[in-house]
């Protein structure tokens, strides 16, 4: 049984989207059962550089995942780039989000930056997108959301390392799940193993530590079948250069991009 996409179906076909044929890629190695040993999800007391996102305001379920990541200009958050769809402007995004508390505030999308080859063809070795939070004034001051909870270093992933995933199964006034897993690739797609992601946990990032409390980002839900047709192994695009890359293009505030929505997942 495959279970549901990791993003909110009915976000999307609230808009009226057709779904298109996803981009072909190697076989699942996790299609003949979870492998013996697979860990289960828990609810757990959440990161501060990690939160949902909220489409239609935060009185509505959110959809994905988001989380913020390091740059000059403080103010970005990266998420899965199946997520998107149009503009994403006017949509919020809520750092720990814990049971409909907003314990850092709650902060607003303006812009979306995606790679190329996803803007193109939805390839889905770039699955992943870098959006814009627009500022606020904390004590007579602007700020960043960077500048509030600080924020994950893009790098690219390992295989054998240890890695949590924070991430939010889509709802409404509900906690975080997290999950202590080890990295592996398949196909040129990293993945972990581990149950109970499921609908709005695209974006979910694979979270390194790197000296508390530095952490890395490695990778984040999403790729190959939009981060895997089976709920006890999620994918990721790969990150590199490209990556990092994209992350500078929106720290510059170069021109935005519009998200050509998900296409299908091909499950």
């Amino acid at each position: 049984m495959t279970r549901p996409p990791h993003f909110l179906v009915s976000l999307f076909a609230a808009l009226g989207l057709a779904a298109a044929v996803a981009t072909l890629a190697p076989a699942s190695p996790a299609s003949a059962g979870a492998p013996s040993g697979t860990p289960t999800a828990f609810t757990s007391q959440g990161y501060r550089g990690t939160g949902p996102l909220f489409p239609h305001g935060t009185s509505s379920r959110h959809s994905c995942t988001a989380s913020v990541v390091m740059s000059a200009s403080h103010d970005l958050i990266m998420t899965a780039a199946h997520c998107l769809s149009g503009s994403v402007n006017g949509w919020k995004f809520v750092p720990k989000y814990m049971a409909g508390a907003a314990p850092y505030g709650v902060w607003t999308v303006t812009e979306s930056y995606l790679p190329g080859p996803w803007l193109s063809n939805r390839d889905s070795h770039y699955d992943y997108a870098v959006l814009r939070v627009a500022r606020q004034t904390v004590n007579g001051r602007s700020v960043g959301i960077q500048d509030v909870v600080g924020g994950y270093t893009v790098a690219a992933p390992r295989a054998g390392e240890a890695m949590r995933v924070p991430g939010y199964n889509g709802g409404l006034n509900d906690r975080p799940i997290s999950c202590a897993v080890t990295g592996n690739s398949s196909g040129g797609y990293p993945y972990f193993n581990c149950h109970g992601y499921l609908g709005g946990t695209s974006g979910s990032p694979w979270l390194v530590e790197v000296g508390a409390p530095q952490r890395e980002i490695h990778g984040l839900i999403g790729g190959f079948h939009q981060g895997g047709c089976y709920e006890y192994t999620s994918y990721s695009s790969p990150f590199n250069a490209q990556t990092q890359a994209l992350v500078a293009r929106a720290a510059a505030h170069q021109h935005p991009d519009i998200a050509p929505g998900p296409g299908g997942d091909g499950c």
